[in-house]
């Protein structure tokens, strides 16, 4: 049966997989989500015993229903691989009474690259299926990680060119480096005056924006996204729930059936998203555990079932969540309205013209589900101290706001269903803030320098990632304010 898929905003208009891929955003402005979420057609028992990319076969097919296997095989086949610097992609470790489900062995270091080693493939898929002449331009805003994962997937790829936004100051070091030091003749790289709300607000008005998609068409291009907007970035990261799930049953950490509780450090709502997304295929998923840093708009929603962006945003330790508007959250939004797009439309209305919404108390009713928490800069960096003291085990700052709050979710709820962690992030990624968690006296060195005291304390080696920008040039210079995002990508696609 083919899957297809349809707006959060429109019901009546609906794509095929790669139809939907290829866009990124639905011309309505609003999500593509899958008319039902489908069902695993294989049994934990079997899932057990498959890699990891056996498991994304399985989990994939049953969206991306328009590829054939062949395609399909070929896409996850050309993404997990040597890029990966584990062979099972994925792994798990169990650090004190809980599982961390390492998602940070890809090329850049952090979880992005388990969706966006793939996306490249598919995208560039769709294109021929759907016949698709023109060039085409991912556009993307990224909070830290998402620019430099996707910048690497798309590199030199035929066919396309990629725009990256960033807020400046608003990453780290590190993060900063990795995507202004990226190679590529099709890759350019921005920094906006502004945060990553002003970065994603300005690329979803691109994307809205029909005199610019005329403009772009007789120029010879189309926009599509790399942003988690994107439902190719979505459904490769339901696999990793079910990989995790499966192989702790083959551990025999878990019976089968037994229900696991997940805590996913959360900004954009995507990875909690696709472990929620994981659930509803039938893993035996108990709570699923929403971790925020200070910018804690979700942690509220939860508490409240207002979303309200109207607030201070706080520049944190753990900068990929720092973001006040939630995108995926359109897609839970959906749902629990029981797939209402005009009341959809309505509170994404209200959002736009209020930074505020506030759901039903039947909508309310249907996050049972989930669970929120929040850690405050003190927390994350006394997580990182203590996990590392008693087990010795280093994590990055997104982590320990997960970490955290798996913590008190436990001792505040009385659950005691097992805990994996999304482990979303390399310490080396983030190595002043980790390091200083560690030992307060190591906040006075030179960045670089604690790279090899990071070594010594983790036993992880260097990764390739880190060694590269150590001797790299940088390539990218171009800011622009917020306001000005349109002409910045007029100017380097040579629209006049």
């Amino acid at each position: 049966m083919n899957l297809l898929y349809k707006s959060t905003r429109n019901a009546e208009h609906t794509a095929t997989a790669s139809e939907a891929i290829l866009k990124g955003l639905a011309e309505d402005g609003g999500l593509f989500v899958p008319v039902q979420i489908p069902k695993l057609d294989v049994t934990m028992e079997e899932l057990k015993t498959m890699s990891y990319q056996e498991t994304a076969y399985a989990v994939m097919k049953q969206f991306l229903t328009d590829f054939t296997e062949e395609e399909l095989k070929g896409c996850i086949a050309r993404a997990y691989d040597s890029k990966f610097d584990t062979e099972v992609i994925a792994p798990l470790v169990k650090v004190g009474d809980t599982y961390h489900l390492e998602l940070f062995h890809g090329a850049t270091i952090a979880f992005k690259d388990m969706a966006l080693s793939i996306l490249p493939h598919l995208l560039t898929t769709a294109a021929k299926k759907n016949q698709v002449k023109n060039e085409i331009v991912i556009l993307t805003a990224t909070s830290g990680d998402t620019g430099k994962a996707a910048l690497a997937g798309f590199a030199d790829v035929p066919g396309t060119k990629i725009i990256v936004f960033y807020p400046k100051n608003g990453v780290s070091r590190v993060q900063e480096l990795q995507m202004v030091m990226q190679k590529g003749e099709n890759t350019s790289v921005v920094a906006i005056h502004g945060n990553f709300d002003n970065a994603q607000s300005g690329v979803k008005a691109l994307f809205e924006d029909k005199e610019l998609e005329k403009e772009l068409s007789e120029a010879g291009y189309q926009f599509s996204s790399a942003n988690s907007i994107n439902i190719g970035r979505l459904v490769p990261q339901i696999v990793y729930y079910v990989y995790a799930y499966a192989k702790l049953l083959e551990n025999e950490e878990i019976a089968d059936g037994e229900e696991l509780n997940v805590t996913v450090p959360t900004g954009n709502f995507g990875n909690i998203l696709a472990a929620y997304y994981a659930k509803q295929m039938g893993v035996p998923i108990g709570k699923l555990i929403c971790a925020s840093n200070e910018n804690k708009v979700l942690f509220d929603f939860f508490q409240t079932g207002t979303y309200d962006r109207n607030r201070k945003f706080v520049l944190t330790s753990s900068p990929s969540m720092d973001i006040l508007i939630s995108s995926n959250l359109e897609r839970l939004i959906y749902t629990i309205s029981g797939q209402d797009a005009k009341k959809d439309s309505e509170l994404m209305e209200q959002l736009k013209e209020n930074g505020k919404y506030e759901i039903t108390a039947e909508m309310k009713e249907k996050l049972k589900d989930f669970a929120g928490g929040y850690a405050t800069e003190e927390e994350t960096k006394a997580a990182i101290h203590e996990v590392y003291k008693k087990t010795g085990y280093v994590m990055d700052t997104h982590t320990a706001v997960a970490s955290h709050v798996s913590r008190e979710y436990r001792k505040e709820s009385g659950d005691n269903r097992k805990m994996l962690v999304a482990s979303t992030a390399s310490p080396y990624k983030f190595v002043r803030s980790v390091m200083s968690a560690i030992d307060e006296t190591y906040a006075q060195m030179d960045e670089f320098a604690l790279i090899g005291e990071l070594e010594k304390a983790s036993n992880m080696d260097v990764p390739g990632a880190i060694k590269e920008i150590l001797h790299a040039e940088i390539r990218h210079t171009r800011e622009c304010d917020a306001d000005k995002m349109k002409d910045t990508v007029k100017d380097i696609l040579e629209i006049r």
